[in-house]
């Protein structure tokens, strides 16, 4: 009997209406259109305006899209996750909130928190049920309101990150599609140059916190930008070289956007041209648990089944990982 595998069979996402420019946030901080580009490669984000609307916001909405063009009972999902670190509220957990506007009634769900590497680590989750057989559709999200804890005083964080959802529907599968493999890993030691100061249990919110702006996102860029550079191409460069995986044989590696040198070091480091290498982070920003959906949704047209895709990233904890897997329609 052929092992199940766990399949993508569907892809939705949803960005907010509103584009912060570069040219808007010079007029905001002490920053340019130039600037930006050269040093991380961003023309534009988006913005969630809407009043009371946190990462539920999109999130639901790209489910409800997913659930409606998979021809999809929102009764017949079974478990979600969100990855998320902008959750609606401390709790309950923002997969519930989803579930809730999205009328899924027979699934648990929760959240997941291991930064920009979210996505990766709840697909892997997602994949563990279904090859157990426990779960028969499962659904991903990577949701994010990233401008509510962005410092807009800040020039150095302030232009990087964005807002947005994606999501996916995981299937069982007995062919030689879907999830291959994956190696994610993390080490707590680098939480020191990328986090966020207050409003944890260490830290609650108080009026010296909030007037100290310490609700906001803390980034030692360097610091940050050496461990991303080293341990994303790192593990992808492991994973090819474990799965005899070459420049011509893979098709499409899906980078985290956070940084457009980041993302040229990793492709470099595998020999890939640029042409293989999924970019949107100049329309997007960096959107945290979001981005790797976003770029499976934007090439969707463009896959085709047993395509050979490394998806890779890197996130605050320090949390890195990749995933190998064939397309699977």
């Amino acid at each position: 009997m052929a092992r199940i595998k766990a399949a993508i069979t569907g892809v939705e996402a949803k960005v907010p209406d509103y584009v912060l420019s570069n040219d808007e946030l010079a007029s905001m901080v002490d920053t340019s259109d130039e600037w930006i580009m050269s040093r991380i490669g961003i023309k534009e984000r988006r913005i969630i305006k809407e009043p009371g609307e946190g990462a539920s916001f999109v999130g639901a909405a790209a489910v409800k899209s997913l659930l409606e063009k998979t021809n999809t009972d929102p009764a017949e999902v079974d478990m979600l996750i969100c990855a998320t670190v902008t959750p609606d509220h401390p709790f309950p957990a923002t997969a519930n909130i989803i579930s809730d506007k999205a009328g899924i009634k027979n699934a648990f769900s929760f959240d997941l928190n291991a930064g920009c590497s979210g996505f990766l680590y709840a697909l892997e989750a997602g994949r563990r049920f279904i090859e157990s057989g426990a779960r028969k559709k499962v659904i991903i999200v990577g949701a994010e309101k990233m401008s509510s804890i962005v410092d807009y005083t800040d020039r150095a964080t302030c232009p990087i990150f964005g807002d947005g959802a994606g999501t996916v529907l995981l299937e069982p599968t007995e062919g030689e599609f879907g999830i291959i493999d994956s190696i994610l890993q993390s080490d707590g030691s680098g939480r020191v140059h990328l986090h966020q100061k207050a409003g944890g249990s260490v830290k609650p919110a108080s009026l010296d916190t909030v007037l100290a702006r310490e609700h906001f996102i803390y980034q030692e860029g360097q610091a940050v930008f050496k461990w991303a550079v080293s341990k994303m191409a790192d593990v992808s460069v492991e994973m090819m070289e474990k799965h005899g995986l070459t420049a011509d044989s893979l098709h499409w590696l899906v980078p985290h956007q956070a940084n457009m040198r980041i993302i040229e070091a990793t492709a470099k480091r595998m020999n890939l041209p640029k042409e293989k290498v999924m970019i949107n982070i100049q329309k997007y920003g960096n959107t945290t648990s979001a981005t790797l959906p976003l770029l499976l949704w934007e090439w969707e047209n463009r896959l085709h089944p047993g395509d050979h895709l490394i998806l890779a990233t890197f996130g605050t904890g320090f949390t890195w990982g990749s995933m190998y897997l064939r397309w699977n329609y």
